[in-house]
């Protein structure tokens, strides 16, 4: 667990500098501490450790030098008191649920939502006696509707994955200090570089650390940043139900954090460059790309990020057979489960990330058939337009 440290430089001059004490070796970068479990030297010191009277560290289950280092820069980019760095993204959605909700809550949640998210709010929240209300991401009037007397929390994504709805941060933020509910944000897909839901009253932020964070597709990692109080409670829950970052992975987190500002950059001219491509193609219906003029919510996305991210979709014509056969014709994307690659990723929603909906919820969430989701990478630009276009073609 760690502080935003005190400090006047910029974020992105944080992630790059911020790093745990040099050993007497004096090295350049961290060195990777991958020990389960560290010594003391005096037994009061152990029992002052266990009583939390000081901030040394006893177990890699509930802290390491180098998960913490990851942690610092996470709430120094996302503008944070405090966070907790779990085992995956899911893992990290899982304990800011789980350690704040009880028997008896209720929980609204943004309908248009990671699979997996879904499945957790649907069907697993509910076993535990956790209500929960799926809620359209822009109707206002649906979303004061939904809130009951054991209301405590909101979780929302913006932008969606994979439909790129964008939700006004600021009236969440506003929404939920009226009903004093805890605001939960998946910041997965913008990163702390393009929105910062902090700044909107955000109690909570989770990330996949999976995607656009390591950026490489390397290592599996999450982590939530917020309020002091809440991840304190987050903190205790995940010490004791295990879902932690490995020590490697976080030192794998903590050096790609150092180049996400220069990556992110590329992710987004190039995403603009693919999705202005994509909406000049013959078989494709339509293009969602949050910084396109004719994307639905283009001024809220105008206003609360700095750039539209390296995601885009389109539906492309002839429905789910077309979908799987362009999958089929790409020569230079990857075909995989994931996002936030430093290579180009295509994949078809439909039949992967939320083939566990019923086609009802799908389409309740606009994932139509022929819908496809690509994560744009750092190739050049033409290349990716060219493998997509000759997949169309």
């Amino acid at each position: 667990m760690s502080k935003h440290p005190n400090s006047n430089l910029n974020p992105v001059t944080e992630a790059v500098r911020i790093q745990i004490p040099r050993t007497g070796e004096m090295e350049h970068s961290a060195p990777m501490y991958l020990t389960s479990s560290f010594c003391f030297d005096e037994a009061e010191e152990m029992r002052a450790a266990f009583a939390d009277e000081n901030d040394n560290n006893i177990y890699s289950r509930f802290s390491n030098p180098n998960v913490d280092e990851f942690i610092k820069k996470m709430c120094a980019l996302e503008g944070a008191e405090a966070g907790f760095a779990t085992a995956s993204g899911m893992a990290a959605v899982f304990a800011s649920m789980f350690a704040l909700l009880k028997q008896g809550d209720h929980l609204i949640c943004c309908s248009s939502v990671f699979g997996s998210t879904h499945t957790m709010v649907t069907k697993f929240l509910p076993r535990y006696g956790i209500e929960a209300t799926l809620v359209p991401a822009n109707d206002d009037e649906a979303w004061e509707k939904a809130v009951k007397p054991n209301s405590k929390m909101v979780f929302i994504e913006t932008p969606t994955n994979p439909q790129l709805e964008i939700i006004d941060l600021e009236w969440a933020g506003k929404f939920s200090k009226k009903h004093n509910l805890i605001l939960n944000v998946d910041n997965c897909f913008a990163t702390p570089l393009l929105q910062k839901p902090a700044d909107y009253g955000a109690d909570l932020i989770v990330h996949s650390a999976t995607k656009w964070i390591d950026g490489q597709g390397r290592v599996l990692g999450g982590v939530i940043v917020g309020r002091k109080d809440l991840i304190h409670d987050i903190y205790l829950f995940s010490r004791n139900t295990g879902p932690s970052l490995s020590a490697f992975n976080a030192w794998i987190l903590s050096k790609s954090l150092e180049t996400l500002d220069v990556r992110l950059q590329r992710h987004c001219e190039n995403a603009v460059k693919v999705a202005e491509a994509l909406q000049k193609h013959k078989n494709v219906e339509w293009v969602k790309y949050p910084f396109l003029e004719n994307h639905p919510q283009y001024e809220i996305a105008k206003k609360q990020m700095k750039a539209g991210g390296g995601i885009v979709c389109f539906e492309i014509k002839g429905g789910i057979e077309a979908g799987r056969n362009f999958l089929n014709k790409l020569q230079l994307l990857s075909m995989t489960a994931n996002l936030g690659d430093t290579r180009s990723i295509a994949s078809h929603p439909a039949s992967t990330t939320h083939s566990k909906l019923t086609e009802q919820e799908r389409l309740n969430v606009g994932i139509t058939p022929g819908l496809i989701r690509v994560s744009v990478g750092l190739e050049y630009a033409d290349d990716i337009i060219n493998d997509l276009n000759q997949a169309l073609d």
